[in-house]
């Protein structure tokens, strides 16, 4: 149980991550047990997903239905769980570029070495679903600048700035867009579902920042292997619902064993459980203060 790193340490991890060669996986989570289960599992960071916190939390879809201040709180609890640089997902800011600017330095606050802004028209949808709109051209670069600001004054994390404008507008508008956010000095940036290897072909091509692949399991991105998205001139592979949704199938696949009367034979051993959550540790700083009792 010894403390987390501070955020300075977590952003200087990421910023490390993101000047090395080579392509790294991501994997996302969603409360503090995922994230330290990624941690454990050797990844060098991860991305608290909307999409997951609004399933894990509320059981409701990622329609902006959670709140700004409800992201922070499980952020907060995640951060604090493991050491590894966290990415937030902080939808649109959750209102204009002064909306921005708070919900930047709150997520900071949390913990979190990076959070991303996206454009979309709020209440935002999960980017791989239809229906979605997006601000205009000012507004977006507006928010982007407000949360570079928010960095470059010492008060925020690193910006992964998100464009879905591919699905509003096509891939011309996104690359667009997603070039001005880098050109507004965003740490990463992010173009949501492209549709084929040609069109992730083209944002490494035409965008000049650190870049990061979204890949849902049945979403719009093709799931290519790691080592041809790195020559296509990827950064980050993320992996939004990977968790979420094999936790929820073990889950379903163990309580119809249970209705059957019969008990789920894949699971953790009590003791592994017990180190995941941190007995021992517990049990160990207990043991120091024994003889004050």
């Amino acid at each position: 149980m010894s403390p987390s790193a501070p955020p300075a340490d977590r952003i200087e991890a990421l910023r490390a991550v993101l000047a090395e060669p080579g392509l790294e996986p991501m994997p996302c989570c969603f409360d503090a047990l995922s994230a330290r289960l990624v941690e454990r599992a050797g990844f060098r960071l991860t991305f608290m997903s909307g999409f997951a916190v609004s399933a894990a939390r509320l059981a409701l879809p990622d329609t902006g239905l959670i709140s700004y201040a409800e992201m922070r709180d499980q952020g907060r609890d995640l951060c604090a769980a493991v050491s590894i640089p966290v990415i937030g997902d902080a939808d649109t800011g959750y209102g204009n570029p002064v909306n921005v600017r708070r919900t930047l330095a709150g997520y900071a606050q949390a913990g979190f070495a990076c959070a991303m802004i996206e454009d979309q028209l709020a209440p935002k949808r999960c980017g791989h679903t239809r229906g979605k709109q997006v601000v205009g051209r000012a507004e977006a670069t507006a928010r982007v600048r407000a949360a570079v600001d928010v960095r470059d004054e010492g008060a925020g994390p690193l910006v992964l700035a998100r464009t879905d404008a591919r699905a509003t507008d096509g891939l011309d508008e996104a690359l667009w867009r997603a070039r001005a956010f880098a050109d507004l000095g965003a740490d990463l940036v992010f173009v949501e579902a492209p549709r084929s290897e040609a069109e992730l072909e083209r944002v490494g091509k035409e965008v000049r920042a650190p870049l990061l692949a979204n890949l849902v399991e049945d979403g719009d991105t093709p799931l290519l292997p790691h080592a041809r998205l790195e020559a296509l001139g990827f950064k980050i592979a993320a992996y939004p619902l990977t968790l979420l949704s094999v936790a929820a199938r073990a889950m379903s696949e163990a309580l119809d064993a249970l209705r059957r009367n019969e008990h789920p034979e894949r699971r953790l051993g009590f003791e592994e459980l017990r180190d995941l959550v941190g007995f021992p540790a517990y049990e160990e700083l207990a043991a120091r203060y024994a003889d004050d009792e």
